[in-house]
C-alpha cells in the first residue's frame, strides 16, 4: 500500500471541516474521511515540572506536567492521534544534572523523563543533539526502559558503504500499524512509518564523550535511503521526527537545520522539526523559500515545530481516505498550541507528577546545598551593554584551572584567556531568562545560573588574529547602529545569548557605526568589515601574529558557532571536567562568588545616538549599572521585555 495526494481544489482545509470529516467538502462520492492528528512534544530539556529551579520557585508557563493536559485535550478532538517527542529531553535543568551526576541512573533505574514518557503513552521519540551531553552509556541506561520505540537513522556506531550498511545507535525507523476509525465509526488498518534524525554535528559538539564511538551521517542523504526501504516494508504514511531547524532550502551535505530539503525527499508525508526552540507555523519564517507559513507547509508538506521546555506542542491533523488498500491525503492543517494562560483552577498532570515527584524533591535538596558567598550580585541583565561580572567569575575559574592544567608543558608560557556568553540573557529564554545571583549566600542552584550547561572545559591554542576574529564573530550580536540614529534595536535576536562570547580579561571596544563581519551563523559575509577597533590585554593591544590560550568549552571548540580557529587541531586542552564543576571548586577554594576588575566591553562613542535595548523587567533594580548610557524606560513591549532607550553618544 502507498499514501497518495488527492488533486483537488481543497488540499489544505482548515477549521472544523478538517476535523469533522462528516463536513469536509472535498469527499467524492462514497468516500469516507479518516482523521489522523499527529501531537508533537519537542526540546524538552527535563523541563517536567512547572518548575523554575534556577529561581528555585514554580513557573506556571512551561513543564510536561502542565503539557499533558493540552496534550489530553487534543486527543480528546480526534478520533485517531499519535504523540511523538522530537528530541532534546534529556538535558537542561539541575534536575537532568542531579540524575546524571549525583544519583547517576544504576542499570535499570527508570529516569523521570523516560518514566513521564511511559506514562502519557508516547508512541516514538527520536534524539536530539543535548541527548548525549552527559555520555553516551548514560543515554543507552535511560532509554532502557522506554515503553515505546525511540528512532534515529543518522547516527551509527559504524559506518557501511551506505547509509542501509551502517549500524545504527537505535533503529532508524519503526512501523506502526494501528486502526483508524472512519467517521462512521468503521475501523481500517494503517502502517506509520516513523523515522529519527539529529543534527550531524552531534559528533563534534559531544567529541569528548563520542569520540570514537558514534558517526553521524547527513540528514538528507540519510532520509533518501531509507525512506524507500520504509515503503517497501509496507509504511503508507511517512512522518519524520527531525531534530533539525527550519533554514535554507539549498541543501548542503552535513547541514545542522535541514528541514527544507529534508521535507523535499520523496515519501516523506509529513514532518516534525525542532531544535531552534521556535514555533512553526508562525511568521518568523515567513521569508524563507518552500516554506509557507500560512498553510503550515514546507516544500508542500505539513510540518510543525512546537517551541521547548513544553510551552507549546504541535500538531498536524491529515484527513485521509483508503480505497482499494490505498491512502490519499485530502487536506492537513498544522498548528501550534500554547498552554493556557490562566491556569487557576488547574494543577499538573498526576500521571507525570507521580512518575517526576520524588527526583523532583532530591533535586530541590540537591540545589539549595550553600556552596559559598556572593560578595556582589551577579546577573546577565545588561551583559550585551558590558556588564559582564557574571561572566567574569566563570571565566576566571575557566582560566585558574586551565593555567594550571597546562603547568610544565609546552603552553605554559602562553597568556591565557577565557571566553564566555551569557547562556540566560532573554531571547528564547524570555524575560525571566537571565542570570540573577544576588549578594549573599549561594547554593548549588546559583552555580547552575550562571552556568546552566554540562560542558566540559577544553582550551584552544590561538594566534592574535584569530582571537580577534573571535570577537568579531561575537559582534554580530549587534546590529548596525547609524550614527545619529534613535530607535534601531541594539541586539541581533538571530544571534543568541550563547553566540555573544566575551573574552576575559580583554579590554575590548566595538564600533556599532561598522557592519557585521559574520552573520548570525558565523558565516563572513563582509571581509572588509571590521567592528573591533580595540583589543588589548593588560594595556597592550593583541599581538596580531603571537599565540594565546583561550579556555572555552568542548562544546565550542568542536566548532559550534563557527567561531575562528575552533578546531581539533588546535585543542591542546580537552578535559572531561564539566565547568560548573571547575566554578565550584574555584568558590570553595576562595570562599566565594567576586568578579576581577581587569577586562571590559564598551562601545565606540556615537555621538547623537541612541538605541533600543530590551531586557527583563526585573533589570529596573539595577538601572545604575549603566548610568553611562543615560536609560529611559520605555515600558514593556508585548514579550513582557522591558524597553530601554539607551544612549551611546558616551562611548570611547
Amino acid at each position: 500500500m502507498s499514501l497518495t495526494r488527492q488533486e483537488t481544489g481543497t488540499v489544505i482545509e482548515r477549521g472544523y471541516a478538517l476535523l469533522n470529516p462528516s463536513t469536509f467538502s472535498g469527499f467524492a462520492a462514497g468516500q469516507r474521511g479518516v482523521h489522523l492528528r499527529i501531537i508533537e512534544t519537542t526540546d524538552l530539556h527535563l523541563h517536567l515540572m512547572p518548575y523554575d529551579y534556577y529561581a528555585d520557585r514554580p513557573s506556571e508557563g512551561i513543564g510536561l506536567a502542565n503539557a499533558a493536559r493540552i496534550i489530553d485535550a487534543a486527543r480528546a478532538e480526534a478520533a485517531n492521534t499519535v504523540l511523538f517527542d522530537n528530541g532534546d529531553f534529556l538535558q537542561g535543568t539541575p534536575m537532568g544534572d542531579y540524575v546524571a551526576q549525583e544519583s547517576r541512573l544504576s542499570e535499570g533505574e527508570l529516569h523521570p523523563v523516560v518514566a513521564a514518557m511511559n506514562a502519557l503513552n508516547y508512541d516514538a521519540i527520536t534524539l536530539g543533539n543535548h541527548e548525549f551531553n552527559y555520555g553516551l552509556d548514560f543515554l543507552m541506561r535511560t532509554l532502557a526502559r522506554a515503553a515505546f520505540p525511540v528512532v534515529s537513522a543518522n547516527l551509527v556506531t559504524r559506518l557501511g558503504a551506505t547509509p542501509r550498511d551502517d549500524r545504527t545507535l537505535v533503529k532508524p525507523y519503526v512501523l506502526l500499524d494501528r486502526m483508524l476509525s472512519d467517521d462512521k465509526g468503521f475501523d481500517h488498518p494503517i502502517r506509520i512509518g516513523v523515522i529519527g534524525f539529529a543534527p550531524p554535528q552531534v559528533t563534534m559538539w559531544d567529541s569528548q564523550n563520542l569520540a570514537g564511538r558514534l558517526a553521524a551521517r547527513d540528514i538528507v542523504e540519510t532520509a533518501r535511503a531509507w525512506v524507500p526501504e520504509m515503503r517497501e516494508a509496507g509504511a503508507d504514511i511517512i512522518v519524520a521526527l527531525a531534530h533539525t531547524g527550519i533554514g535554507a532550502a539549498r541543501h548542503v551535505d552535513g547541514m545542522e537545520n535541514a528541514a527544507v530539503p529534508l521535507a523535499r525527499t520523496e515519501g516523506i508525508d509529513a514532518i516534525l522539526t525542532g531544535h531552534s526552540h521556535l514555533l512553526f507555523p508562525s511568521p518568523v519564517f515567513s521569508a524563507l523559500p518552500e516554506v509557507d507559513v500560512a498553510t503550515g507547509t514546507i516544500a508542500g508538506k505539513p510540518a510543525v515545530m512546537a517551541g521547548c521546555w513544553g510551552a507549546h506542542i504541535g500538531l498536524i491533523d491529515l484527513l485521509l481516505t483508503r480505497e482499494s488498500g490505498v491512502w490519499t491525503v485530502l487536506g492537513t492543517r498544522s498548528e501550534v498550541r500554547a498552554l493556557p494562560t490562566d491556569t487557576t483552577g488547574t494543577t499538573p498532570d498526576p500521571r507525570v507528577t507521580d512518575a517526576v515527584s520524588p527526583h523532583h524533591e532530591r533535586t530541590l535538596t540537591a540545589i539549595r546545598r550553600p556552596v559559598g558567598e556572593a560578595r556582589e550580585t551577579l546577573h546577565s541583565y545588561f551583559s550585551h551593554l558590558g556588564v559582564t561580572a557574571s561572566l567574569k567569575v566563570v571565566a576566571e575559574a575557566q582560566r585558574n584551572y586551565v593555567q594550571e592544567r597546562l603547568r610544565g608543558t609546552v603552553h605554559e608560557s602562553l597568556p591565557v584567556l577565557s571566553a564566555v556568553a551569557p547562556y540566560k540573557s532573554g531571547g528564547r529564554g524570555g524575560p525571566q531568562g537571565y542570570t540573577m545571583v544576588p549578594e549573599g549566600p549561594v547554593a548549588l542552584r546559583h552555580l547552575a545560573d550562571l552556568y546552566p550547561f554540562p560542558n566540559a572545559i577544553a582550551a584552544l591554542r590561538l594566534s592574535g588574529e584569530q582571537v580577534i576574529e573571535w570577537l568579531e564573530r561575537s559582534a554580530a550580536a549587534f546590529n548596525r547602529i547609524r550614527p545619529g540614529s534613535q530607535e534601531t534595536s541594539l541586539r541581533n535576536n538571530d544571534v543568541p545569548g550563547y553566540n555573544f562570547e566575551v573574552i576575559h580579561p580583554l579590554d575590548v571596544v566595538y564600533d556599532l557605526s561598522q557592519p557585521a563581519r559574520y552573520d548570525p551563523a558565523g558565516a563572513l559575509v563582509d571581509g572588509r568589515a571590521r567592528r573591533v577597533v580595540q583589543a588589548w590585554l593588560d594595556g597592550a593591544p593583541l599581538d596580531p601574529d603571537g599565540y594565546y590560550i583561550l579556555c572555552t568549552n568542548s562544546y565550542r571548540a568542536g566548532g559550534a558557532g563557527g567561531f575562528a580557529g575552533a578546531e581539533t587541531a588546535n585543542i591542546v586542552l580537552s578535559d572531561a571536567r564539566v565547568t560548573r564543576d571547575i566554578l565550584h571548586d574555584h568558590v570553595s577554594r576562595n570562599g566565594g562568588l567576586s568578579a576581577e576588575k581587569r577586562g571590559s566591553l564598551r562601545f565606540k562613542a556615537l555621538k547623537g545616538t541612541s538605541a533600543i535595548f530590551e531586557t527583563g523587567p526585573e533589570a529596573r533594580q539595577f538601572l545604575s549599572d549603566i548610568d553611562t548610557f543615560r536609560p529611559v524606560q520605555r515600558g514593556l513591549n508585548r514579550g513582557g521585555f522591558l524597553r530601554l532607550k539607551v544612549d551611546l553618544s558616551g562611548g570611547v
